[in-house]
Formats: structure tokens, sequence, C-alpha cells
């Protein structure tokens, strides 16, 4: 069964096109990472999906039942983590979720009986009494998911959960998102952290310019890689390296410097290593160490769009 199903989804903002016929659909029970750079499109949906934004053309359903003629079921069976922090300073925590959990139509003790258990499920159950002026921004982040999952929604939608937050917090944060995951909650999880999605995503779609570019398993995806190589060289210095010259060496798609790693993603079929290595030394540049690396969703990422997914 689709928990979410999407047809042929666009939204125009004037003459700037920001979804283009987007078509996707995500599983119960998966969970669903959802990538794309800056301005490729991906907030605006999940603001439609949402129903924060009205489409230009297209449909969305959830659970089979279209968002727009029955929006309230939809509202109901969804669950919003945005990345800007959506709490109330001056409520405690305990009057936070029991305030959103209550715009679902929670009422008595029912009501009170879910704000509790998603403040234990996020840790703060010791903190209801507490303001969140006080919380860390880890703390923060836990309870602005407690006030999404109140009314146990079907779908999760997490907009970059785990920004600006100390690693241990992160780590409880995914630890989370896979509990939930097993407790029978479908999540789409957005994210700027590749590896938090290759760690904890079953399936993913790529988001470029308004379309999805691809799609499937973290396994497909890479199987996509199979005519490429990634060579990384360590390099003894980052000065005047000579990218763009490396660029054009016959076969290389895409390349990058990072913390003296020049990182080369080349054509499998084109055997032009010792073309690298003469332009570098050439240039003066002393080479450390050199490897050779699987690709990954970064990699991936990065060949299919272009561009690093922070750009």
């Amino acid at each position: 069964m689709n928990v979410l199903e999407i047809r042929n989804l666009t939204k125009a903002f004037d003459d700037s096109i920001a979804v283009d016929n987007l078509s996707m659909a995500i599983q119960e029970g998966e969970i669903f990472g959802f990538l794309g750079a800056n301005g490729a499109g991906k907030s605006t949906v999940t603001n439609m999906i949402a129903s924060l934004l009205p489409a230009t053309k297209g449909s969305i359903k959830i659970m089979g039942k279209s968002i727009e003629t029955q929006s309230h079921f939809a509202k109901r069976n969804i669950g919003i983590v945005p990345q800007e922090i959506a709490i109330y300073e001056n409520m405690t925590a305990f009057e936070n979720v029991h305030f959103f959990a209550g715009l679902y139509g929670l009422r008595g003790a029912e009501l009170k009986e879910r704000t509790e258990e998603a403040l234990a499920f996020v840790g703060l159950a010791d903190k209801h009494k507490s303001y969140p002026n006080n919380f860390s921004g880890g703390m923060k982040r836990r309870l602005n998911i407690a006030c999404a999952i109140g009314h146990r929604p079907k779908l999760l939608i997490m907009d970059e959960p785990t920004v600006g937050i100390d690693p241990q917090s992160r780590n409880y944060i995914l630890n989370s998102v896979r509990k939930l995951n097993q407790m029978g909650c479908t999540i789409m999880y957005t994210s700027h952290y590749m590896e938090e999605v290759e760690e904890i995503c079953t399936r993913v779609a790529i988001i470029d310019h308004g379309k999805i570019i691809a799609e499937g398993t973290k396994e497909q995806l890479k199987s996509m890689m199979t005519n490429t190589k990634n060579i990384w060289i360590k390099l003894s210095s980052m000065e005047s390296v000579p990218i763009e010259r490396i660029k054009a060496v016959k076969g290389v798609n895409t390349v990058q410097l990072e913390e003296h790693i020049l990182k080369i993603n080349s054509s499998a079929e084109v055997n032009n290593l010792n073309d690298i290595i003469h332009t570098l030394v050439e240039n003066g540049i002393e080479i450390r160490a050199l490897e050779s690396h699987e690709p990954n969703l970064e990699t991936i990422f990065l060949t299919l769009t272009g561009r690093n997914l922070r750009d």
C-alpha cells in the first residue's frame, strides 16, 4: 500500500516552475530519503504534501485519499517535523505537545496519554514541566519531534531534523527514527547529511530542478554508477591544485577538493590515471597517497546533479 502517492505534481510561481510534473510514491513501512540541493524543489514538494502550498496541477493522495477532497483525513495522518523548530518557548514541554496533539482532535484522557507517550519516546518525560528556553538545541529538536508524533501519524515528514545539534543528540534522533519506523510509522526524510540518508533510508529519490532524476534503493542507485570509478588522491598542499586541467582529462566526470583529498569520479572505461598524476606532478603537487573507492550516495548525487548536496 502507498502511504503517499504523487502524480504529475507541478508548482509554478509566476514565470518560474519550482516543481515540474513530478510523480513518486512512498510505500507503507519505508524510511524514504528525499534528496535535493537548495533550490531543487524538495521544500516546495513537502509544503504541498502538508497542504501549506496549493499545487498548480497534479494530485497528492495520503493512503489513497486526495488531500484536496479529503483534507481532514490527510492532515490527521500526517506529522511534520519542520527544519525551523516550531515550539512555544513560553509553554512547558507537556503544554507544547498537548497543544499540537489537540489540533488533531485528541481530547481528554487520550490526549493526556498520547502527550505523555510522545514525551517519553523522545526522552523528555522528566522535563515535562520545564520550559524550552532552558533546553539545549538537541532537546528542542527532540521536543519538536514529540509535537509531531502525539497523534500517531501514518506518514511523518522530517525536514532536516538534525541541523545544528551535537553528535549525541543526532544519534538519539536517528535511533528514534528507526524506532518510529519499527512501530509502523512511514517516514519521509530530508537531510543535507548524506551519511544519515545512507545509514537509515530504505529507498531514496533525488530531485533536481523540480524533477525526480533518480529513485530506488541505495543498491539500485549505486548500480547506476558501475560504469564509473572513484579515485581519491591525498595531496601535500591544497594550493595551486589544477582542478580545471584535471576536469579536462579524458573520462573525468567530476572533481572535488576536500581537506587535502582530491576526489575524482571518472569513466571506468578510460585508463586516465597516468594523465591525472602527470597533470599534478607538472604543477608541482606532491602526492601522498592514492586510493580507489566504491561509489556512495554522495558520489551519485554529485554525478547526477553536477553539484554538492550542500551547495
